[in-house]
């Protein structure tokens, strides 16, 4: 049987630590990471975790999207899209959040393995939760507000307020969580946001109204960002690595939004 060889190159837990530190990551200091770990090359065990934690040591914070989408209206699901006959039990058999074990969706290998590590910390959002570990994690994921998925009652904005960077990893501006932090800051639609929910009562069906958020033209303000503002490129394994600030990112993605974008009627 023939297979495929693996395409390096080979990334250990030493070799990501000792290119994520010349790449600029600092010890003590809170990490936001968007990553694409099949980019880095062939990932030895779980080393990227364990790198980015050896980096920051033990007085840095290293947070993580945790975010479960699928958690929402199947009516409004398109990729793929199901049967309509199919939503009303999809509704009515969706489990509900449960921050200890609702797995990611569609964010990758790297949240999720945060997700479970010891000591590990998520927020709230049944939808757009953010996982923690290390010295801030606490201060970073509480209070996350049911009816803010990615505003000023979010991890996001704690991020904001410790000066935290953004990693970067092999993910495209198109992945930069922080930017949506910005669409809350201008004029916007709401939108109703649907999910389940645990109470102390069981489970339950939620309806929240919150602002509208899209990823639109992410690449276009990332490319305008790193022309205009102090971001570090290099890479790690294989993949390209950007390394910058996270009050920089919303700063200017407040401004270019508000100029690019149409503003809702």
């Amino acid at each position: 049987m023939r297979t495929t060889p693996p395409t390096g190159p080979l990334c250990t837990r030493d070799s990501l630590a000792s290119e994520l530190r010349d790449l600029g990551l600092r010890p003590g200091e809170t990490l936001l990471v968007h990553s694409s770990p099949s980019a880095l090359g062939w990932v030895c065990g779980g080393a990227v975790v364990r790198a980015l934690l050896d980096v920051l040591g033990p007085e840095g914070t290293l947070v993580v999207p945790t975010h479960s989408g699928d958690n929402s209206d199947p009516a409004d699901w398109a990729n793929p899209p199901v049967p309509e006959s199919w939503w009303a039990e999809i509704r009515a058999s969706m489990p509900g959040y449960d921050p200890r074990i609702t797995p990611t969706y569609g964010v990758g290998r790297i949240p999720e393995t945060l997700r479970t590590w010891p000591g590990a910390l998520r927020s709230a959002h049944p939808q757009t939760s953010f996982a923690a570990i290390g010295e801030r994690a606490s201060a970073i994921v509480d209070g996350h507000a049911l009816d803010c998925r990615l505003g000023e009652r979010s991890p996001l904005a704690r991020l904001e307020e410790a000066g935290a960077r953004i990693l970067l990893l092999g993910a495209g501006f198109g992945s930069c969580t922080a930017f949506h932090l910005a669409e809350y800051r201008i004029p916007a639609p709401r939108v109703e946001t649907s999910f389940a929910v645990m109470t102390p009562h069981g489970r339950r069906r939620h309806t929240v109204r919150d602002t509208s958020i899209t990823e639109e033209r992410f690449a276009e303000l990332g490319t305008d960002f790193e022309s205009e503002r102090p971001v570090i490129r290099g890479r790690v394994g294989a993949a390209a690595a950007r390394l910058f600030a996270l009050p920089d990112a919303v700063a200017c993605a407040e401004t270019w939004l508000a100029e690019h974008r149409p503003r809702p009627v």
